[in-house]
């Protein structure tokens, strides 16, 4: 299949600063402390393992660099999402303080949790979150599995395909007109109205706690990434961005673990909900004007959350934005594969990261921007799989089972 050119903008940061050391101020955010404590936990919940780190060799040799391995998130948890490791793992903790503040000394485990243990006494909590589709998803997946009550708000444009998805689960969904940031402020309000549980991965609140918590589970992401590459180190991680959280976690983690030898982390979102390029670009957090409703679905947010931007104004070393095209060219050509690249199934915001990889390598201008050349070893952050299968029919034209199979 042909690899095809997008017309894309990017920029580097010009506060990123290699030598600055990994301070306080971040690790009150993410810390490697906290990604033991996550993954002691995640690792013991049923079906966890490893996501697998494909390495396309035929994909690599068109763009000219020397190893491009997709991290397909396609395969967490059955839920198809880097979300499955961030908000259940919230819900989690939340009921864990829960249950500490109502005056249960001894440590309470995800397995205490889901045997039932406590569940006459979480029966009546309620977590709630506003959602693009997938961390709905965990946060109604993981109050399930740990026995508490779920409330998911969800804007105008969220397909009924994921509603589907998220209500499987046993979540009450709502629905609030407008975008992506109407409902997490609807969320919010009614939140404090009703004494629920605030489960949402982004704040305006630079010391918010849940948002911490579900970008910790998502440093799970690159430490299994840094377990299966070894002692090679990639040279650039391509990683998508709504809010920032999954981008804030990986570049987090390669801060702190390799300091200034760190990878590059260069940073892809949608042209229409572009709000850490229009952050880095102004310096500050800098908010998406109206309408930000996009293909990618899960990136359509339009405000950087205040956790996440203190670790990307300083550790984001580049953006690129994309054009609506990209994403299905991307779905359709990693479902096809290049060469003997094996087939692989993304949705529409799990492709953004390759797609700006292919973009960067193919222009000889981004090439040159972010030192991409035959020695570059790239990894691709695939954060989604077909999580919303109607849409990925329509624009593959196959089902994800059949090319997954």
């Amino acid at each position: 299949m042909e690899v095809k050119r997008f017309d894309v903008r990017a920029i580097t940061n010009t506060n990123a600063d290699r030598q600055r050391p990994y301070g306080a101020q971040e690790r009150s955010v993410i810390s490697l402390e906290g990604l033991g404590r996550a993954l002691d936990e995640i690792s013991t919940w049923p079906g966890y393992s490893r996501t697998p780190l494909v390495n396309l060799e035929g994909l690599a040799a068109r763009m000219g660099v020397s190893k491009l391995y997709y991290k397909d998130e396609g395969k967490r948890f059955g839920l198809k999402s880097f979300k499955a490791i961030g908000g259940a793992y919230a819900v989690l903790a939340i009921l864990q303080g829960y249950l500490a503040s109502k005056g249960i000394a001894e440590r309470i485990s995800a397995a205490d949790l889901i045997s039932g243990k406590y569940r006459d006494m979480i029966a009546d909590v309620v977590v709630a979150a506003a959602t693009d589709g997938n961390h709905g998803r965990s946060v109604a997946w993981g109050a399930q599995m740990f026995g508490c009550s779920c409330i998911i708000y969800l804007h105008e444009h969220v397909s009924q395909a994921r509603e589907r998805e998220i209500a499987k689960y046993g979540a009450r969904i709502v629905r609030v007109k407008g975008h992506y940031d109407d409902s997490v402020q609807q969320c919010a309000v009614d939140c404090e109205a009703n004494g629920w549980f605030l489960a949402g991965d982004t704040s305006d609140a630079a010391g918010a706690h849940v948002p911490s918590l579900i970008m910790q589970g998502y440093t799970i992401v690159a430490e299994e990434i840094t377990e299966d590459l070894g002692d090679t180190l990639p040279t650039h991680v391509f990683v998508q961005a709504g809010v920032g959280g999954l981008a804030a976690a990986v570049a987090a983690y390669y801060w702190e673990k390799f300091g200034p030898d760190r990878p590059d982390i260069i940073v892809v979102e949608p042209h229409r909900a572009d709000c850490v390029y229009r952050s880095i670009a102004a310096g500050r957090p800098t908010s998406v004007p109206g309408d930000t409703n996009t293909v990618m679905a899960c990136l359509a947010a339009g405000e950087v959350s205040a956790p996440a931007w203190i670790i990307l104004k300083h550790s984001v070393d580049g953006v690129i934005t994309l054009p609506e095209e990209a994403a299905p060219e991307a779905m359709r050509l990693l479902a096809t594969g290049v060469g003997f690249d094996p087939a692989i199934v993304a949705g529409e915001s799990g492709c953004a990261a390759v797609a700006g990889s292919i973009a960067a390598a193919l222009n000889p201008q981004l090439k040159a921007l972010f030192k991409l050349d035959h020695s570059s070893r790239i990894v691709v952050i695939g954060s989604e799989g077909a999580t919303d299968e109607d849409a990925y029919q329509r624009i593959v034209g196959r089902n994800s089972e059949t090319v997954a199979a």
